[in-house]
C-alpha cells in the first residue's frame, strides 16, 4: 500500500528529527531494514536448499524402491 504525498512528507519530518535529536538511535534504525533483509536472503536460501535436498532424497528412494 502506497503512502500518501502526505504521508511521506510526515514521515521525513520525523526522519529529519530524529536524526538531529538522537543520530545514534537514527543510525541503528536505518541499519535495521539493511540487516533483515540480508537475514532474509539467507532464509530463503536455507529453504530453498533445503527443499533440493529433500526432493533428491525422495528421488532417490522412489527410484531404489522401483528397482
Amino acid at each position: 500500500m502506497a503512502l500518501s504525498m502526505e504521508e511521506q512528507r510526515i514521515l521525513m519530518q520525523i526522519e529529519v528529527r530524529l536524526s538531529e535529536d538522537d543520530p545514534r538511535l537514527a543510525h541503528r534504525l536505518s541499519r535495521l531494514g539493511e540487516d533483515r533483509t540480508g537475514h532474509r536472503v539467507r532464509v530463503v536460501a536455507v529453504v530453498v536448499v533445503t527443499a533440493i535436498v529433500v526432493l533428491a532424497a525422495v528421488g532417490g528412494a522412489v527410484a531404489a524402491a522401483m528397482s
